[in-house]
């Protein structure tokens, strides 16, 4: 996960805030198909969910071989402001529900 903050934009465009997320490098999250974690910031999942229930349900090789892993996506998510991108992977094991 990579994040960046536009403050020149935030402060152009964006109304004040009292919380924002709290999306951290490095944060792992697993999700069991379309629930969403705990702990994940709603507006990153609004953008990973399709890709999290496509992969949970077989789907792979989203961008025509770009992925060394073909069951993987390299998403990001849709505040402009404060942009996350996010590695998503399937993997063998199920989630606890």
């Amino acid at each position: 996960m990579r994040t960046a903050q536009y403050d020149d934009l935030m402060a152009r465009y964006e109304n004040p805030l009292s919380h924002a997320c709290d999306m951290r490098e490095g944060q792992v999250f697993i999700a069991n198909g379309w629930n969403k974690p705990d702990g994940m910031c709603e507006s990153a999942w609004q953008s990973l969910s399709p890709f999290v229930l496509a992969l949970s349900h077989g789907g792979e090789n989203f961008y025509d071989g770009w992925m060394c892993n073909p069951k993987s996506a390299m998403i990001s998510c849709n505040d402009g402001f404060r942009p996350v991108s996010f590695y998503i992977e399937a993997t063998e094991e199920n989630a606890d529900a």
